[in-house]
């Protein structure tokens, strides 16, 4: 590589001399290896006279590959480090959904201006599916509702929200400024078969088992914007974290659930065996945003 480079400068330069000193070696260092690539090479690359250097067409052409090379192979390095340190390449990442203005949806914003040249890749499933795909290599991190100990993955918690409860405007209880787990008891909820839906399903249950009488739950194979329009059209009720009170649905009041004893955890699961460095800086992103929405 050292002699690669002094012969671009000897063409460069025309000149030995010129040469050593802008690399600051000597002229014989310059001349002798120059002279070991021709050798190598069996290619006379300049011509030497009293007044100077030029290069042989064969030495022009060579030239101008080897300065491309060098040209690619610098890219390659730079490319590798930025790689390396979480700068440029892909994160793929497993959601439930975004909601505008909410914890993940601000994180992703503030990553993809943070790091610019790292492409994000957003698959939309439940847990469960998510988790799958994770352990397929298909996505290198999954959020997802719930604190997760699993044998084969890493998971913590991100961030939390208060759990609500949707129901329509016309519901006899909208007026109020909270509710509890006994006024919705008799309820009829509905759930999504897909995104938090299988959460939600099983947080009802858990929440009204062995006090009330079994809970009155449908589940659908819709979006969350069809849920939330049939709760709005008095289907039924639903609950959501309150970060979706921040995009409010027409005909929706969301109540909190005043005897609910903790906020819904969120939380990132992710492969043991994944070592990347633009993974690492979007958790770093994330405790640093906890620390000053905490401080704020």
């Amino acid at each position: 590589m050292a002699s690669l480079v002094q012969t671009l400068a000897v063409a460069e330069y025309l000149s030995f001399s010129h040469a050593a000193k802008a690399l600051g070696v000597s002229q014989s260092c310059v001349s002798a290896r120059v002279k070991a690539l021709e050798e190598e090479l069996g290619i006379l690359l300049f011509e030497r006279n009293t007044r100077g250097v030029r290069l042989t067409e064969a030495g022009r052409l060579f030239v101008e590959r080897a300065a491309a090379g060098i040209d690619q192979l610098d890219h390659a390095v730079k490319t590798a480090g930025m790689a390396a340190s979480g700068e440029r390449g892909r994160l793929r990442i497993g959601v439930h959904g975004l909601i505008a203005g909410s914890f993940l949806n601000n994180l992703l914003a503030d990553y993809r201006k943070e790091y610019p040249y790292i492409v994000v890749e957003m698959v939309e499933a439940t847990a469960r599916d998510s988790i799958a795909q994770l352990r397929m290599n298909r996505i290198d991190v999954a959020f997802v509702v719930g604190v997760f100990d699993l044998p084969d993955c890493h998971s913590k918690s991100i961030w939390t929200e208060p759990l609500v409860v949707a129901i329509s405007a016309c519901h006899q209880l909208a007026d109020q400024s909270g509710v509890t787990w006994a006024d919705l008891a008799s309820e009829q909820f509905l759930v999504r078969h897909g995104g938090t839906g299988p959460q939600v399903h099983d947080h009802i249950v858990l929440r009204l088992a062995g006090r009330w009488l079994q809970p009155a739950i449908q589940r659908f194979e819709v979006e969350r914007g069809t849920l939330l329009s049939m709760v709005a059209q008095g289907f039924g009720i639903t609950l959501l974290g309150a970060a979706s009170g921040l995009f409010p649905t027409p005909g929706i009041v969301l109540l909190p659930i005043t005897d609910e004893p903790e906020p819904v955890v969120f939380s990132a699961v992710w492969s043991p065996h994944n070592r990347s460095a633009a993974l690492r800086n979007l958790f770093s992103l994330a405790a640093e945003i906890g620390r000053s929405t905490r401080s704020a």
